[in-house]
């Protein structure tokens, strides 16, 4: 019981912030649009990952809080939180002032202290994950 609860608390923490990141983005579309724009990694596919991202984030939240679509969700927010934290490696190793438009409090972090922060989402929707592992063997066992 105590791993479920653990699961259900991360994705609706999870849920919050691709939401609320998700709907930032959307209502200050231009502002997301040019700093895509200006990452000297995805200029070249600005226009579509601004429109994409914050739609998935909103879709992904989504997922996250419906118990029949929550492992898929934890699936996709994994795999989203992979790529957000090699890309702010990759910048980190690229320049240092660069534009964020995370909004809220992700926007007053430092790229390095933004790279902890995603390490931490990372490893605890991992957590997540493996917990669901564990819960769908032991319900095999019995």
């Amino acid at each position: 019981m105590k791993k479920e609860v653990i699961i259900e608390i991360i994705s609706f923490l999870v849920a919050a912030m691709f939401l609320y990141t998700g709907i930032m983005k959307l209502r200050e579309y231009d502002v997301f649009k040019w700093v895509i724009s200006s990452s000297p990694l995805l200029h070249s596919v600005a226009p579509v990952v601004a429109r994409v991202v914050p739609i998935l984030e909103v879709v992904v939240a989504l997922m996250l809080v419906i118990p029949a679509t929550r492992v898929k969700g934890l699936y996709i927010a994994f795999a989203m939180m992979v790529a957000f934290t090699i890309y702010i490696a990759v910048l980190l190793t690229m320049a240092s002032k660069l534009p964020c438009s995370c909004g809220g409090v992700l926007e007053s972090m430092s790229w390095s202290q933004h790279l902890v922060f995603n390490i931490l989402v990372t490893l605890l929707l991992g957590l997540c994950l493996w917990f669901n592992k564990q819960i769908k063997k032991q319900s095999i066992a019995i």
